[in-house]
């Protein structure tokens, strides 16, 4: 068995009986060990591998031999909890947020930010379309204003004005702060950045996962860009273009380096910024936290086979317009600035910080960003300030379930340049969880994590025996640390998404997002969740009360 070791600052020792090696940033090249492999240890979830952790999980478990008490994996087309948990739909696709608008498709996110009166004002993201669903035709190379216009409006978020009843959380209908920002709209880039010639960008897309700043506002990412415009190089030269892509540039020519960023919204004017500061790559999440001189520090992951993990120091308290981008060297243990002015070898291949700024991901590597197993929500444990990171898994590298990494800082100060790496979790039929997602902490400290098993691969080869996605339960700490619980599992095709606590942290709020999501004919759909006739994504609100799960104060 191989252990990684913190052998000393900035270096981590990977061991077995025969051998040892010491890898640090400048040691790699002589290692017996390669790069490569080191990553393929830490990132991949190699069987047997077994790193330093807040619980030991790997090892508790095998002391312990504790089992899950959770939901058995299963395919039912339900929205399936256990005993003595109980959830109700509170808002889905096509309901009516105002005269003039309706809740967007695929939700994903969720947020909340409270207003003075006790009500709250909920951010929900709108990932992706389908067209399959909205009627709009895939059919042509080229395709019409109309229908990408159409889906426009689908995507970005939606902001909803909740207030608690008898029967928990519920919209407020034609509340003046409920709005959509979709794809449609005019958002300026932060501190007049011109980005492609352009001041501001056609809508926002692609809304995957958030944050919320300290200072009340959200934040919700675009991850995915490339699957509605394709993207180009430095050079204006396309380099990517998947194969289940949308297509918006056949009928709305949009330079992509419009997006792939954190938008910034205050939530009761609705006023919307990207914030170019914060770099551009498929942004997953954007974690914030205050340092100890007041400064925000935010985590982010670039959710894609072999990208990196990035934080952003502002340079004073209460903004995100200027600071400095970080990524992380997992073999130094280090943090390296993306600043032009500091790296020969980026003024050499970008004219400005801007530039570095757009193309974040090339900037990265040059400077030795580590490439990881598509890290996506990262999440701060509220008892330990250790940093978790879901890295969800990567067929590039062989790694088909995943892990759940942990980044603790040094002196455990946000601001610091260096920091210990350790294993938390590694998924796989073992432990009955697979490709982790989203990440949220209850005030016990106890993580729950959202899983994604891609809807096609539910089922098939390595997802064999692992059932539908599921929100899981995972204590950090005690004899049962490092077991995952299956407490609530998603319909067909559905992934689970956005889990967040309620404002009086009495409830948990999940998106349902993409049921039937493989569905070729809408007349014959692989899932009839939540009404019985056709799929809808929805957002639910699930109680825990009375269970051993419920938050502390409930």
């Amino acid at each position: 068995m191989f252990h990684l070791q913190k052998a000393g600052k900035g270096t981590l020792t990977m061991q077995n009986e025969n051998s040892k090696s010491s890898l640090a940033g400048s040691e790699v090249g002589s290692s017996s060990l390669d790069r490569r492999t080191f990553l393929e240890f830490l990132c991949a979830g190699a069987a047997g591998l077994s790193l330093p952790s807040l619980a030991g999980c790997t090892t508790s478990q095998k002391k312990t031999k504790k089992k899950s008490d959770g939901l058995r994996a299963s395919t039912t087309d339900k929205l399936r909890t256990l005993p003595g948990i109980h959830h109700k739909v509170v808002i889905e696709w096509k309901d009516k947020i105002s005269d003039h608008a309706h809740f967007g498709f695929n939700n994903d996110f969720v947020a909340f930010i409270k207003l003075p009166s006790g009500e709250a004002i909920m951010m929900v993201n709108h990932e992706s379309v389908n067209p399959t669903f909205l009627g709009t035709s895939l059919d042509s190379e080229m395709r019409s204003l109309n229908d990408v216009t159409r889906e426009q409006k689908e995507v970005g978020v939606s902001l909803v004005h909740m207030k608690k009843t008898k029967r928990g959380w519920r919209p407020k209908k034609q509340s003046k702060y409920n709005r959509r920002i979709d794809g449609t709209v005019d958002i300026p880039f932060s501190s007049g950045f011109m980005v492609a010639g352009r001041k501001s960008a056609r809508g926002t897309l692609a809304n995957c996962a958030g944050g919320v700043t300290p200072w009340g506002t959200f934040l919700t990412c675009e991850e995915n860009f490339d699957q509605f415009y394709d993207v180009v190089d430095r050079h204006n030269r396309q380099v990517h273009r998947p194969k289940d892509s949308l297509r918006w540039s056949t009928a709305m020519n949009l330079p992509s380096e419009h997006y792939g960023w954190v938008v910034e919204i205050e939530p009761i004017s609705g006023k919307a910024e990207k914030k170019i500061a914060l770099g551009r790559f498929a942004h997953e999440g954007a974690t914030t936290v205050v340092a100890r001189d007041g400064r925000c520090v935010v985590y982010m992951g670039d959710d894609a086979n072999s990208e990196c993990i990035y934080k952003f120091i502002s340079n004073t308290p209460g903004q995100l317009d200027n600071g400095t981008l970080y990524v992380l060297n997992i073999e130094a243990g280090k943090w390296i600035a993306l600043e032009r002015s500091m790296h020969p070898v980026l003024q050499a291949r970008f004219k400005s910080q801007t530039e570095v700024f757009i193309y974040a991901r090339e900037a990265a590597k040059l400077v030795g960003g580590s490439p990881m197993n598509r890290p996506e929500d990262i999440e701060i444990h509220p008892l330990t300030g250790e940093i978790f990171v879901a890295l969800t898994n990567n067929s590039d590298a062989g790694d088909d379930h995943g892990s759940i990494l942990k980044i603790q800082e040094s002196e455990n100060d946000y601001l610091s340049l260096d920091c210990a790496l350790s294993e938390f979790l590694v998924c796989g039929p073992k432990i009955g969880l697979s490709c982790p997602d989203n990440l949220l902490f209850d005030p016990k400290g106890n993580l729950w994590i959202t899983n994604d098993i891609s809807g096609k691969k539910i089922e098939k080869g390595p997802y064999k025996g692992l059932g539908n996605n599921a929100l899981f339960f995972v204590a950090t700490s005690g004899p049962e640390a490092g077991v995952p619980v299956r407490v609530v599992e998603a319909p067909m095709d559905a992934e689970l998404t956005g889990p967040a606590w309620s404002p009086d942290m009495t409830s948990l709020f999940l998106s349902v997002q993409h049921p039937g999501e493989t569905t070729k004919d809408a007349h014959k759909p692989t899932s009839l969740w939540p009404n019985g006739k056709s799929p809808v994504p929805a957002v639910v609100e699930v109680s825990l009360k009375g269970t051993r799960f419920a938050p502390a104060n409930v």
